[in-house]
């Protein structure tokens, strides 16, 4: 392979149209912007083909993924996409998870999976690989390609079923050499950040399937986000929805006796403070689900779980979820919640038996004396319901969401809700995979003890799409220098043949200087076309050359998006290019 066909191209032969107009599936403008620009093709849902513009964008990406844990001292390895059951057997998750897994059977019989992650098999290799404390701490991570069966994908490369991934994952020996490692990843995750171009914002979150006691997303805040943010702008504490702590002031006064009071055609909280006269906030509310727990032998039970909240807040799915210990959750039906006493719509668990359902309710409704409840009678309520004096709960704890102005946890201040794209999350795993694969080290007494993990991801799919959404305008994508498949877009608008000699030369000369060029070398095509494509595909720097720039002295000069241009002497080019690439590579440059 020559130089040319490194660091230059030619339209004429590239791989991947432009188009004037996206397909109708696309819901966002990046994603229009993607595939009308000749980078990404769908081939089924949620997986796309990369074409070779976007193939570049990537591998650029993951080399500043890997100059990034090389740099936290990571090592880089590759593991296999087809796992053995017995691994995700051995921690549990086989049977955790519902049929986002892609598993299979092989000709031998044997079950098998498609990589979700790649906690387990990190954990397998370490039970034969470390044996000793001298070994730790250390780091591992591979670029591997991923499948999740999601029940609907969107938004282009945002949320997909096939997708590349950048997973690490650090091994320990104590908690404290987690912690140091888990900071580190922080960090680096800040620096790939800038050095994509792309703000990222570390937010707290639910450890989900993945375990463990700590989490971070880093969220990329945008209105085309799939998940819900709290975000404090005084004191700049930053969680996912899912997890934001907020604080608010119970309901004051002694506790009064109970009271069955008719409310008809009142099902609803609105209807019901609307009768009594009350405020939202003096009630209380039901939200049911059947969860589904882990029984013997992999097998499922389900049973009712009933979460109570104030009613002037929202249930948060997710905390009853890992309060009640269920492994999923779905909306009950009406003839689920009859069969245990209770009546929807004017439900209450007073009365009911404890063993009916698992009870979890909200902290502002255990220290909130004296709320309307249903009174599990169709157009009747009670007054003055008090949890721990009128019924058991089975769980106390915070099951509300947050919600805009909501006071913040850390410091009062009214919270502000956004939307986000995760791009990136850490996890503190602790011992459960080694465990579960006996990965263990012996310390310096001649005591054997698990290893302490950590688990680390970046999607390089989902964080182009997200660079193209924040680097973009109404004529195309904006791509930074660091991303971009190619540094110069150069466009040749000849008319006579010396022209069109000048232009080649100059494409073979920048390919010679080791400058990324795709070279517009379409004769047919009239100079707008040719501007309108190479605004869409985004490179951040534009050359023409054509009679009018060789009768100015040389080509012409601009930024993309920037209507001011100059005239460089065709000698000059190499060295003025070189020094606009470093200016802009530059600009996205860190302080060690």
């Amino acid at each position: 392979m020559n130089r040319t066909e490194r660091t230059g191209q030619r339209v004429s032969n590239l791989f991947g149209m432009t188009l004037r107009q996206a397909p109708g599936e696309t819901e966002i403008e990046s994603h229009s912007l993607l595939v009308r620009a000749g980078y990404v093709r769908q081939l089924a849902a949620g997986i796309f083909s990369y074409l070779p513009l976007a193939w570049r964008s990537l591998r650029k990406i993951e080399q500043i993924l890997r100059e990034e844990m090389d740099r936290i001292d990571g090592q880089e390895l590759s593991m296999p996409v087809v796992h053995p059951a017995e691994l995700w057997q051995a921690t549990g998750r086989w049977y955790d998870i519902d049929a986002t897994m892609a598993r299979f059977v092989d000709r031998r019989e044997r079950d098998l999976l498609l990589a979700m992650t790649h906690e387990e098999v990190v954990a397998f290799h370490a039970a034969s690989e470390i044996q000793s404390y001298r070994q730790l701490p250390a780091m591992v991570y591979h670029m591997q390609t991923k499948f999740r069966d999601e029940l609907r994908s969107r938004g282009g490369l945002i949320r997909v079923r096939e997708f590349i991934m950048k997973d690490s994952y650090s091994l320990d020996r104590d908690p404290e050499g987690l912690a140091k490692q888990y900071d580190r990843h922080y960090e680096a995750y800040e620096r790939i950040g800038r050095r994509c171009a792309l703000p990222l914002t570390a937010v707290r979150s639910d450890t989900g399937m993945m375990g463990g006691k700590i989490a971070h997303e880093f969220m990329y805040v945008t209105p085309i986000g799939e998940d819900s943010l709290a975000l404090c702008d005084a004191c700049g504490y930053a969680a996912n929805r899912e997890v934001a702590e907020f604080t608010l002031e119970p309901r004051e006064g002694e506790m009064s006796p109970l009271e069955r009071v008719h409310t008809p055609g009142t099902a609803t909280i609105e209807e019901v403070t609307g009768l009594l006269g009350i405020a939202p906030r003096a009630t209380a509310k039901m939200v049911f689900y059947m969860g589904s727990f882990a029984g013997e032998e992999g097998a499922r039970e389900e049973k009712l779980v009933a979460a109570i909240v104030r009613g002037d807040l929202e249930v948060n799915p997710i905390q009853v979820q890992n309060l009640a210990g269920a492994l999923e959750l779905r909306p009950a039906h009406e003839e689920e919640i009859a069969a245990t006493g209770m009546v929807p719509g004017f439900a209450s668990p007073v009365g009911v038996e404890p063993a009916a359902a698992i009870f979890v309710v909200d902290r502002w409704v255990a220290e909130s004396p004296n709320l309307v409840l249903g009174a599990n009678e169709t157009d009747y309520h009670l007054r003055n319901v008090c949890c721990g004096r009128d019924y058991e709960p089975t769980h106390v704890g915070a099951v509300a969401l947050a919600f805009e102005g909501a006071p913040c946890g850390r410091c009062g201040e009214g919270l502000r809700m956004a939307r986000g794209v995760e791009v990136g999350n850490i996890f503190q795993l602790g011992t459960r995979y080694s465990e579960g694969l006996e990965a263990t080290y012996t310390d310096e007494d001649g005591a054997e003890r698990p290893i302490w993990m950590g688990s680390y991801g970046i999607g390089t799919g989902r964080l182009l799409a997200c660079v193209a959404e924040e680097h973009r305008d109404d004529y195309g994508l904006k791509l930074p220098i660091s991303v971009a498949p190619y540094h110069v877009a150069l466009v040749a608008l000849a008319r006579e043949e010396e022209t069109w000699a000048a232009a080649d030369r100059v494409f073979e000369e920048l390919c010679a200087a080791g400058i990324e060029v795709i070279y517009d070398d379409r004769r047919e095509l009239r100079a707008g076309v040719k501007f309108n494509d190479a605004d869409l595909r985004g490179l951040p720097l534009r050359l023409v050359i054509g009679e009018r720039s060789l009768e100015a002295g040389g080509a012409e000069l601009s930024h993309r998006g920037v209507r001011e241009s100059r005239i460089i002497p065709l000698d000059d080019l190499v060295a003025e290019l070189r020094q606009e690439i470093d200016t802009l590579m530059s600009q996205l440059a860190l302080d060690d």
